[in-house]
């Protein structure tokens, strides 16, 4: 088949893309970052993903059979803004309908809702209605804190250990998370190009910790010992935005701390994604946390 799959040069998507090649698919690509390195060796052709043209989205999608998107943004940075990004999806997932793909698999998020006053999850939820409504047939995948090698949080959290004499819970570090670790994501998205019929399935790990259990499994394993603080949410977001200032980064949003807190990144639904967090720190103990990962680096 030909496929599509958006931003197969950042995180998610090229986990995706090379299991589609690794298949013998005929794989290319709609970034925003068309000179970010190409690990590929040029086997992907690659596309603009310019939401301000559509018939160009349009041309760009012609004859492609499937749609793999992993498009969206984690904070609003200038005129780039979650609500944007939902006006942007909808542009993108009308293109493809309109150029005859046939099937889109959609990456979304835990507990989307268009209740929701965070941004981010009210956003998802738009996100997965402009697929339902789009006629084409959709796998809707919904996972939670993902993790790998060029992950934000859990790299993040590993990074700080190393680094600072104590570190601060928002709260008592009670609420919970399943992480899955994103190849185990992309395998359930390729296996989605496969399927037919339209479903939504939730994405996660077969871990489920609470966050300090997560906070304390990343120092055992990396070998540090640090005392886990307890601080007033906005406390805890205010030191680490002083820490973001030293970065040139966004450490922590508001709205990452409330869904968190709310327990929105678990699911009720049984695992489908097999690797532990603790197996894969285990196997990557040496170098997680080793080098800081930013996202304005990584996106902006």
């Amino acid at each position: 088949m030909k496929i599509a799959v958006t931003g197969a040069f950042s995180y998610s998507g090229k986990y995706i893309a090379k299991r589609l090649l690794e298949r013998g698919e005929e794989v290319f690509t709609l970034t925003n970052h068309p000179n970010r390195p190409d690990p590929f060796g040029g086997k992907i052709q690659s596309f603009p993903l310019n939401f301000a043209n559509e018939d160009e989205l349009i041309q760009s999608l012609r004859g492609a059979d499937v749609m793999v998107n992993t498009y969206w943004i984690r904070f609003d940075k200038g005129s780039n803004t979650q609500p944007k990004a939902a006006e942007n999806t909808k542009i993108l997932v009308d293109a493809a309908a309109k150029a005859g793909v046939k099937r889109i698999v959609h990456i979304s998020i835990t507990n989307p809702s268009p209740a929701s006053h965070l941004p981010y999850f009210w956003g998802k939820a738009a996100n997965e209605k402009s697929v339902i409504d789009s006629g084409m047939s959709y796998a809707i995948l919904r996972p939670t804190v993902l993790f790998g090698k060029e992950d934000i949080l859990i790299n993040n959290i590993a990074w700080l250990l190393r680094r600072l004499p104590v570190f601060g819970l928002p709260g008592n570090g009670s609420y919970k998370l399943s992480p899955v670790y994103v190849d185990d994501l992309a395998q359930l998205a390729v296996d989605s190009v496969y399927r037919t019929g339209s479903y939504i399935w939730d994405a996660v790990g077969p871990d489920e910790l609470t966050f300090k259990q997560t906070v304390e499994l990343i120092a055992k394993t990396i070998g540090i010992s640090r005392p886990l603080i307890s601080l007033p949410p906005r406390m805890a977001l205010l030191a680490a935005q002083t820490l973001s200032f030293f970065l040139g980064d966004i450490l922590l949003t508001p709205e990452e701390v409330d869904g968190l807190m709310a327990n929105l990144l678990i699911s009720k639904e049984p695992s489908r994604c097999k690797t532990s967090l603790k197996d894969w720190l285990a196997e990557n103990k040496s170098t997680v946390g080793k080098v800081y990962a930013s996202e304005i680096a990584r996106h902006f």
